[in-house]
């Protein structure tokens, strides 16, 4: 076989077509970028947040404070409701700054609604776990660290999601900025045959000792029950109320 001379028709050709995209090749798209510098992020509403996640005979229990802060020096919210259903039998915190974990929220959701309308079935809590951690890990989503929490087939869940996209199970687990006041708490009061009544009462002492030393954490608790017959979620600005 001859070898094609350097300045032949061919291959010329064949560096034209180099140039080229290969119309073969499929075409990769680019995730969305914005420009917010960790200067711009002192005036961005963030949650500041304790939230806590605990699993249950009965299901789930997730419990989050109510503030949102600016920059964690000024209080800019009292009411702030850091847990939202994404899924028919699950639930999601909302922790690290307000805009990223609103748009966080709502593409999980998108995710699951459009999985069940595709295949008529609910989404595992295991694969929304999953697709939550690859969002996190290569979408435009400020310093998120939500909880997942959630019922199927398969038993009772709770996820931590880390910044990186990272994603563990366990029993129960804390995120946010006074997580390792809630902690000390949870870990004195967790059983393993907890009912989600004992498991919200502990949840809401975990919450309460983080607000009395975190600035981020405050305000009240938001308490969401998550079972296999639905999500429930309920916010109290008194204590009390629940403990």
């Amino acid at each position: 076989m001859r070898t094609p001379h350097h300045n032949s028709e061919f291959s010329r050709t064949v560096d034209q077509l180099a140039d080229e995209p290969s119309p073969y090749e499929p075409e990769l798209g680019s995730l969305p970028r914005n420009d917010v510098s960790r200067t711009d992020l002192d005036t961005v509403n963030k949650t500041g947040t304790t939230t806590i996640g605990i699993t249950t005979d009965d299901g789930v229990v997730i419990a989050t404070d109510m503030r949102a802060s600016l920059g964690g020096r000024f209080v800019s919210n009292k009411n702030v409701q850091k847990v939202e259903q994404i899924h028919p039998t699950g639930a999601l915190t909302m922790v690290g700054s307000v805009g990223g974990a609103q748009s966080f929220i709502s593409s999980l959701r998108a995710e699951v609604n459009l999985f069940e309308s595709r295949r008529g079935e609910h989404m595992s809590i295991n694969a929304l776990a999953t697709l939550a951690g690859n969002f996190a890990r290569g979408g435009p989503f400020f310093a998120i660290h939500p909880i997942l929490g959630g019922v199927d087939d398969e038993g009772s869940h709770v996820y931590s999601i880390d910044p990186a996209g990272g994603v563990m199970e366990d029993d129960y687990t804390v995120t946010g900025s006074g997580m390792q006041l809630a902690y000390g708490h949870l870990e004195q009061a967790y059983e393993d045959d907890l009912s989600n009544d004992e498991a919200m009462t502990i949840a809401a002492r975990g919450i309460k000792s983080a607000a009395e030393r975190d600035t981020g954490s405050g305000n009240g608790v938001f308490l969401c029950e998550i079972t296999d017959e639905g999500v429930e979620i309920h916010g109290h600005n008194d204590f009390e109320e629940v403990i």
